[in-house]
C-alpha cells in the first residue's frame, strides 16, 4: 500500500470530527502545490513534502495537529499557529471540535514552507555540497 492509500485509510478509520477535519487539511495542503507528495512515516504518520518536510499531521484525543517542520522561520500572516509557539524550529496548527480549516490560509502557509526548502533549504545543501568538494 502506498502512503496516500495508507493517509486514506487512517482518515476512513477516524469515525467522529477528526476524521472530516483531517480530511480537509489534507485536501488544503494537496492543492497548495502540485509538487507536493505525501509519504507514510514514524509508523503511521502522514508527511507532505516538496524539496524537504513541509509538515505532519496527526490525530490526538480531542484534536487535529498540523505541524510544519520549519515553522518558526515561517512568516504567519493569517496567524494559524497556535501551538508550539516556544520552539525554535517547529511551528503547529492545532485543530478543535468547530474550528473550521481556511484553506485559503492554510495553502498560503504550506507555499511558504516549500518556498523556504526550496530557498533556505537547498541553499544549505548546496553550500555543503561546495564545501565537501574543497575538503
Amino acid at each position: 500500500m502506498d502512503a496516500s492509500e495508507e493517509i486514506d485509510r487512517l482518515i476512513e478509520g477516524i469515525t467522529d470530527w477528526r476524521g472530516a477535519a483531517f480530511a480537509d487539511v489534507r485536501k488544503a495542503v494537496l492543492s497548495a502545490d502540485a509538487d507536493i507528495i505525501e509519504e507514510w512515516k514514524w509508523m503511521g504518520s502522514p508527511v507532505w513534502s516538496c524539496d524537504g518536510m513541509i509538515a505532519v499531521a496527526n490525530a490526538h484525543k480531542g484534536k487535529v495537529k498540523l505541524t510544519f517542520a520549519h515553522g518558526a522561520k515561517l512568516a504567519d500572516p493569517d496567524g494559524l499557529f497556535n501551538a508550539g509557539l516556544e520552539g525554535n524550529a517547529r511551528r503547529a496548527i492545532d485543530y478543535l471540535e468547530g474550528d473550521k480549516v481556511d484553506a485559503a490560509a492554510l495553502q498560503r502557509l504550506v507555499r511558504a514552507a516549500i518556498d523556504f526548502n526550496r530557498t533556505k533549504l537547498k541553499k544549505n545543501a548546496s553550500d555543503k555540497a561546495k564545501k565537501n568538494k574543497e575538503a
